[in-house]
């Protein structure tokens, strides 16, 4: 909607940067009075369960707030006023939607979904947290809507939106087909280990599982086909580990989700990892230049995964895993020599299509070799 001038780069006073916040806050706001009118349809059953509609609230009024003053501050000194239009748009639209005073009756909750909340919620989060760790320790320059920003935008929205589907189908493969090897005695035992066991079980089994599959997209070329619409980020940042091809994104939810089930750890553990393989899956595509000492041989960094989508000969199926780097160490599939960052990220010839659905017919229109 904003035209962004060629190297991204704010300039202090131009009105880009106030521009494109009022723009997303007023749009986010938005989203959420629809999700407010229509909750069985936009919100995900187990979201709603854990936060709360008055803060939410709250949220929205002072998005509201702010979106509107940062348009008129650009109307007044008469730059990016398109942006400033584009959000009063927005802002009028939504207060004559009923804005954050809208009530929300009792509604059904067995309906079909889409997870519009989850959507809002985490690109709200995302964004102020990575956005702000990637300009403060960044490890390019590079601005935050960078190339190939909107197909990689695209694809965090439907994979969110998308959630409720994803979810029902890992239920289903996980109950199906391993629903025989439910032990009670077993999952009884492993939920009386210390919850920090039981949470570094959890994280290490599903980063197994993890490694086993992510190798598999590598190496069978029928796989590669749907992961390398992962691997076709050329710019990374905190919203490019959002490219993900739909079907790839169904069957990893699967396979991790295994070992989960079968084991039946506490509800609270499953909650924290959730917490935590949301965060890092973001974290370890970010643009930030952070250090961790010897603990990058144990923990995945940025760095380390960084390596993973490098089109350098040195780092071509290598670095796997999602949690624990020294997965990679222990079966010699890590990139030696870390010091240093890749030069160059994608696919080794490139010819990945933009926008999301071309990238999802990709795998079936085109046999694509690395």
């Amino acid at each position: 909607m904003i035209k962004q001038p060629k190297g991204g780069q704010f300039n202090i006073g131009d009105g880009r940067l106030s521009g494109y916040i009022a723009v997303t806050l007023a749009f986010l706001s938005f989203l959420g009075v629809i999700a407010f009118h229509f909750p069985q349809y936009l919100t995900t059953p187990e979201l709603r369960q854990s936060y709360n509609v008055d803060i939410i609230r709250y949220v929205m009024f002072a998005a509201l707030v702010v979106s509107g003053a940062l348009g008129l501050w650009n109307v007044i000194r008469n730059v990016n006023k398109r942006a400033a239009l584009i959000a009063w748009a927005f802002v009028i639209t939504t207060i004559a939607l009923g804005g954050h005073r809208i009530e929300v009756g009792e509604f059904p909750t067995n309906t079909p979904y889409l997870g519009l909340d989850w959507f809002i919620l985490d690109l709200l989060g995302s964004t102020l947290i990575f956005v702000f760790i990637e300009k403060l320790v960044p490890h390019r320059k590079q601005a935050v809507l960078r190339e190939g920003w909107q197909t990689d935008m695209q694809h965090f929205l439907i994979n969110h939106l998308l959630i409720g589907f994803a979810l029902l189908a890992a239920n289903q493969f996980v109950t199906q087909i391993f629903g025989w090897s439910v032990n009670d005695s077993l999952q009884s035992w492993v939920q009386s280990l210390h919850w920090g066991i039981q949470l570094a079980a959890v994280l290490l089994f599903a980063d197994l599982m993890q490694y086993t599959l992510h190798r598999a997209y590598h190496e069978v070329p029928y796989l590669w086909r749907f992961h390398s619409v992962h691997h076709s980020v050329e710019k990374m940042d905190w919203l490019a580990g959002s490219r993900q091809h739909f079907l790839e994104l169904i069957v990893t939810r699967c396979f991790v989700l295994t070992p989960i089930f079968v084991f039946g750890f506490e509800k609270s553990v499953i909650d924290t990892y959730i917490i935590i393989v949301g965060f890092q899956a973001v974290f370890n595509h970010a643009n930030a230049n952070i250090h961790v000492g010897w603990l990058k041989y144990i923990f995945v960094t940025p760095q380390f995964h960084h390596w993973h989508h490098a089109s350098d000969k040195a780092a071509i199926d290598r670095n796997y895993a999602a949690h624990f780097s020294f997965i990679d160490y222990l079966l010699g599939t890590a990139v030696r020599g870390e010091d240093k960052w890749p030069e160059r990220y994608g696919i080794v010839g490139g010819g990945m299509p933009d926008g999301w659905i071309k990238q999802q017919g990709y795998p079936f229109n085109k046999k694509k070799k690395k």
